[in-house]
Order: structure tokens, then sequence, then C-alpha cells
């Protein structure tokens, strides 16, 4: 069995990025040199996705013309001297087929994935949330591991998890966990629980694989807090009806990287920019001689 379709969904307002994400979709925002969706469609193309299925919404169209073939600006750099440039455009040229369709409304994450459900079909599918990179520069294989992890236990269902701070488990969806490790079997899962419910400090990290039972699942739950439908809900939904679904923990150098409020954004775009080969040195020495200045 191969699993070579990823679902992105990308239709959220970004409004706790308000202003800069009023005009412009929060997964196009800069880190270091690219924008964030163009760090997790790379992701996917490492792993061996082959189409990749966008669940946009309004003022989302810049996504798809990122992703475009743009040959008039490739002319221009080939008649002004600026060839060097064009390998900044290599990720067009990427093994893959691209797709997209309109969440109409926004009714939670888990609705954003039933739209998916005409394109997946019978088959297997990877989920990345196109807000969230994995690892420096992208560079995590996590969801091949999922996938193979899929196949080998005949799973329903596999999700990352990230170790959180218990004072942060009312963010995300939390694992209970059957035993700790690596690898493990998910007893149950619960939504933005409290500290003093959650069962773990394992949170929901922005990757899945799903079997398309997962479509039946979120037709059955019912719609939550401001009538959104709960992608965690549907997983929970999976696990009492007996099916099989295993929790996947990131390394250590798999850090995750969430663009959704502007104290995490600011933080890895710094991180991206001093990483970055050519430019990293110098803004490395410019903070030293600011916060120097600032703080003698």
């Amino acid at each position: 069995m191969e699993i070579n379709i990823a679902v992105v969904p990308v239709a959220g307002h970004g409004s706790r990025l308000l202003p800069a994400t009023k005009s412009q979709p929060k997964e196009m925002l800069p880190v270091g040199r690219k924008p964030v969706v163009q760090y997790v469609v790379e992701e996917l193309t490492r792993v061996g996705m082959e189409r990749i299925l966008f669940i946009t919404g309004q003022g989302k169209s810049s996504i798809e013309n990122h992703f475009d073939l743009n040959h008039e600006l490739i002319e221009i750099l080939r008649e002004t001297g600026k060839e060097d440039l064009l390998a900044e455009l290599d990720f067009e040229r990427a093994p893959l087929r691209y797709f997209f369709t309109r969440q109409r409304q926004l009714l939670g994450l888990g609705h954003a994935v039933l739209c998916a459900q005409p394109f997946v079909g019978d088959r297997p599918f990877a989920v990345a949330l196109g807000d969230s990179i994995i690892g420096m520069n992208a560079q995590s294989d996590v969801v091949r591991r999922m996938a193979a992890s899929f196949i080998e236990k005949k799973a329903d269902a596999v999700v990352a998890f990230e170790e959180v701070p218990m004072d942060e488990v009312h963010r995300y969806g939390v694992a209970q966990p059957k035993e700790r490790g690596d690898l493990f079997e998910l007893a149950d899962v619960i939504e933005k629980p409290s500290r003093e419910e959650a069962p773990s400090n394992l949170a929901i990290a922005a990757r899945y694989i799903f079997s398309p039972a997962i479509f039946d699942a979120l037709d059955r739950i019912e719609p939550g807090k401001g009538g959104e439908i709960q992608l965690t809900d549907a997983i929970r939904l999976m696990i009492k009806e007996g099916g099989k679904v295993y929790g996947m923990c990131l390394r250590e150098d798999e850090r995750r990287y969430d663009i959704g409020n502007f104290e995490s954004y600011f933080r890895a775009f710094v991180e991206f920019a001093l990483a970055d080969e050519k430019f990293g040195p110098d803004l490395h020495c410019y903070l030293e001689e600011l916060l120097h200045a600032n703080h003698p």
C-alpha cells in the first residue's frame, strides 16, 4: 500500500496575526527566505507525496499563484542577467501535482479534512497543517515514518505528537497513551483539556496519516464550540469504536514551529534567519551588537 496523497488545510483567517494577515494568508508569511507553506510542501515532497490537495478559503489565491509556474518571471530573470536567482524557483518544478478546493464555510479543521473526501476516495492519506513547520528548514521525515507505521500496524490512523509544558496543554489535543514510547497506541485523545484533566503532556503536532474511516467519523460527530467539527473528536470516536490509532513522537531535532501567533512567528523567523548559510553569520553579529548596545 502506497501513501502518496497529502491534504494541506490552509483556509483559516489567521486572526491572531492581524494586521499582517488582513490581505495575505498566514501560510504565505515569510520565515527566513520562504513562505511557511513552501516549507510544508518541500517536507511532503521529500517523503514521497505525489499529489497535494490544498483546502483553501477566501483570500488564499496567493497560495495557488505561489506554486504555479511563472514563465514570465523566469524570462525576466534570464533577460536581465539574474539567472543565479532561478535556483530559488526550483520548488516550481517539484514532481508534484497540485489540487485546490474551497472550504466554503469555516467550520473547523475536521470540516476542512472532510472537504477532501471526494478527492481522497478510499485511499489512505496524510494531513499536514499549512501553518506548522516541522524541524529547522523542514528537515523532517516524520510523515514517512508515520506512513510506514500505519502500514506495518494496519492502523486506522497515526498522529504526530510533541511534548509541551503542562501549562500549555489547554491549547492542544492531548494523548492518553496506553504506554509511553516513540510509537504508542492511543487509549484516548482529549481536545484542549485543563492541566488537571490532561492525561499527559503529549500534544498533537500538526501531522496525521488517516484511513478513509476518518470521513465516517467526521460525518457522525456532533459540532463543538462555535459549530466547528473538531478533528480530535473524530479521532476519539475512532478509538472508542475499536479503531487502531497510534501516536508517534517527534524526535528532538523535529521541533514544531507553529506560525499561529506573533510570539511563535517572530521566534521562528529569527531562528531560520540565523540558520541561513549566507546571511545568518552577519545577522548573528548584528544582533549581538544590537543587544549589547541596548543592554551594556
